[in-house]
């Protein structure tokens, strides 16, 4: 499994319980799903940018 999958495996189970604990806290319905969709790109490109390789330079 690449690293890039088990990072977003681990940022979707936090998301999961993010939601889980906006939806306890009796919050609107349209806020959880912007500020859930805010939170998975931010996680997506901070996962692709932690597990990209880098270029090797070329001489």
């Amino acid at each position: 499994m690449s690293s890039f999958v088990i990072y977003a495996i681990g940022f979707l189970i936090l998301l999961g319980g993010l939601i889980y604990g906006a939806t306890l806290l009796n919050v609107p319905t349209p806020w959880i799903v912007a500020g859930s969709l805010v939170v998975l790109g931010g996680g997506l490109a901070m996962g692709v940018g932690k597990t990209r390789q880098k270029d090797i330079p070329e001489q």
